[in-house]
């Protein structure tokens, strides 16, 4: 279900997304704020997964040969994708 949101912005960043709607093929304000906002979202999300990853970045303790490296960073890379909803397309 959505709700109301109500927030106010600057006259010229409203122009300026005024300006783009059409060009871009959004019908209105609210479906180009709401896609924006989602792009955000993943933005955040993808920087996050993407510190995280790096902190384990260099953790093993032990010697692993190229192939089983590669299933490794294959398997985390899919447990985080899932943990913060990242399409891996």
């Amino acid at each position: 279900m959505m709700e109301i949101v109500s927030f106010k912005l600057q006259g010229e960043i409203l122009k300026e997304v005024d300006a783009l709607l059409q060009p871009l093929h959004f019908n209105n304000r609210t479906e180009f704020i709401r896609e924006a906002v989602r792009e955000k979202l993943h933005r955040i999300e993808t920087t996050l997964f993407m510190e995280t990853l790096a902190k384990h970045k260099g953790a093993a303790k032990v010697c692993v040969n190229d192939r089983k490296l590669k299933e490794i960073r294959e398997d985390v890379t899919k447990k985080y994708a899932e943990k913060f909803g990242i399409r891996l397309d």
